[in-house]
């Protein structure tokens, strides 16, 4: 039987119940031991009891006589010339005297109804022999056994409907909740689960998933949001690009004309491929679930590459770009691979070089700080608005002034994605009128 097809409640009932009936058993086997012991013992002190008066009489002399026992007592007591003295055994022990007084001392069990002992006594004139006889109390212990099993039964039936009832009773509010989520999956709104007063492990349990499925919420509407903002943000440019089209196919257009607005189809085809990589990019950083590997060396390597690709995008312009690199140590390991960190280190730089305009100082760094790697990438370029900061990570999310430069409003979505995944944070120290700086960390990776 697959055991984890059953319902939980039929699992706890039947688990319970069977270490009810081994219990059951364990006690029943001890019981009846202890009463057995107790019935067997009683008997033998009964035939000792009767057997003590003729043990007596034989050791004073005083044997010329015997007295009969009383009602319901069995005797029979054998001279050193093996004459039955005295004989008052039932029947189906009457002729086995001498043979019983043959066989050595003790008790013994005599067919299945009566318990015999048999004791020698010595005397000058030879040995006698006292044989005493009682019913059997084989019955009596079939009744105490028919009792236990019985009693029992009985008991481990009303402990499995007990383990029915409070396994029904534990599992009630398990049921509310799974009821209460189908409504929930049915309708629409700010419903949660229903937690219940008691401080217990349904609560916590309806507690988590009340926060899953907030969270769950959260995530929908952001990609809602991030549909709608990137429907927004495609439809413009698509427009764009139609109009151009058009205008470059009509009769009336010059090749001047023609060749103006292919030029701004191009551009805007340039920036859709660059909204479609950024949003992949993104796409990408949330469904990762570990971040990459790389040496602090190597880091220091990939700055300096990212350094050379700004200097070639701001070529023309009275912009220097520095680099310094503190940490080199090749055995120490980051969160973060190469190619990510590249990522980051050229959307900081493209943003500084939107920043700065025609002219302007770009400084890049890297350094250890305690447990982290922190890259730091800073400009003079007047920093931003104090009412966007809060902002200037979301996505699709861009600075007023930013607008009329085309951006997509990424980027600075691209760095926080990467550096949470590498386990670190990515701040802002925004100076207006002066400049901003981005402090990105990345954890040191314990790993081999």
């Amino acid at each position: 039987m697959n055991l984890s097809r059953l319902s939980i409640r039929t699992r706890i009932t039947g688990g319970s119940l069977l270490i009810a009936v081994m219990i059951s058993i364990v006690v029943g086997i001890v019981i009846f031991t202890q009463v057995e012991r107790i019935v067997s013992e009683g008997q033998e002190r009964l035939l000792e009891g009767i057997e003590g008066p003729y043990v007596t009489a034989i050791n004073s002399g005083d044997s010329e006589e015997m007295d009969f026992p009383g009602p319901g007592q069995y005797v029979a007591v054998v001279d050193p010339t093996e004459d039955v003295v005295l004989n008052t055994l039932p029947e189906p022990l009457a002729g086995q005297v001498t043979t019983i007084a043959a066989e050595p001392d003790g008790v013994r069990m005599i067919g299945e109804d009566y318990l015999v002992r048999s004791t020698s006594v010595g005397t000058s004139d030879g040995t006698w022999h006292v044989i005493t006889a009682s019913r059997s109390d084989e019955h009596v212990l079939r009744g105490v056994a028919l009792l236990l099993i019985g009693s029992l039964t009985v008991i481990n039936l009303a402990f499995g409907a007990a383990a029915w009832l409070i396994g029904s009773a534990a599992l009630a509010p398990v049921t509310r909740l799974r009821r209460s989520a189908e409504v929930l999956v049915t309708t629409s709104g700010t419903d949660l689960l229903p937690v219940g007063p008691a401080d217990d492990e349904i609560s916590e349990l309806a507690s988590t998933l009340n926060e899953l499925i907030n969270d769950l919420r959260a995530s929908a509407d952001r990609e809602r949001q991030i549909v709608s903002d990137a429907s927004h943000e495609f439809r413009t440019p698509l427009a764009i690009l139609q109009t151009r089209l058009e205008l470059a196919l009509s009769q009336a257009a010059t090749l001047a004309d023609m060749r103006s607005d292919v030029a701004a189809a191009q551009k805007t085809l340039t920036r859709l491929s660059s909204l479609a990589t950024s949003m992949l990019e993104l796409s990408r950083i949330d469904s990762q679930a570990e971040p990459g590997r790389s040496s602090i060396a190597a880091l220091a390597t990939e700055l300096a590459d990212a350094a050379d690709r700004g200097r070639h995008r701001a070529a023309g312009r009275d912009i220097r770009i520095d680099y310094t690199a503190e940490a080199r140590d090749e055995d120490v390991f980051v969160c973060v691979s190469e190619p990510d960190f590249g990522r980051v280190c050229d959307n900081l730089v493209n943003n500084s070089l939107d920043a700065v305009g025609d002219g302007g100082v770009i400084e890049l760094s890297v350094e250890r700080a305690g447990e982290v790697i922190r890259l730091r990438v800073s400009d003079d370029g007047g920093g931003m608005d104090e009412a966007y900061v809060p902002h200037a990570f979301d996505r699709f999310s861009r600075e007023s002034r930013a607008r009329t430069r085309g951006g997509a409003g990424l980027g600075l979505s691209i760095v926080a994605g990467i550096a949470s995944l590498s386990g670190g944070t990515a701040t802002l120290v925004n100076a207006p009128g002066h400049g901003l700086r981005v402090d990105v960390t990345f954890a040191i990776s314990r790993a081999p």
